[in-house]
């Protein structure tokens, strides 16, 4: 079994930042991505940013701002979130592409919620 589990959302006024963090948890064999996606109210989910090795993708509205990292040793992947917008208030969930040791599945985590106000 395979757990993600995010932390670090929270409440930010504009222009301040915050740092997610995802810890992968269980049977891992290998993890061959991990990515942050979001989902505001009323909206669909949608891609934020992914690391697959040593490449990384972004959403255009987080370019510049958001950077995604990863230790491997920890199995964990973080966001880092500067410059924060209101329309940035969603939740966000972590997901990985992983090998249990028996197949491949992409795992989700529960979400944390960021909140952009003041």
């Amino acid at each position: 079994q395979v757990q993600l589990v995010e932390s670090g959302g929270g409440l930010v006024q504009p222009g301040g930042s915050l740092r997610l963090s995802c810890v992968a948890s269980g049977s891992i064999l290998y993890t061959s991505y991990m990515g942050w996606y979001r989902q505001a109210s009323g909206k669909q989910r949608e891609s934020v940013a992914t690391i697959a090795g040593g490449d990384t993708t972004y959403a255009d509205s987080v370019k510049g701002r958001f950077t995604i990292s990863r230790d491997n040793a920890r199995n964990t992947v973080y966001l880092q979130m500067n410059s924060l917008k209101p329309e940035d208030t969603a939740v966000y969930y972590c997901s990985g592409g992983i090998h249990n040791g028996f197949q491949h599945m992409e795992y989700w985590g529960q979400g944390t919620q960021v909140t952009v106000s003041q």
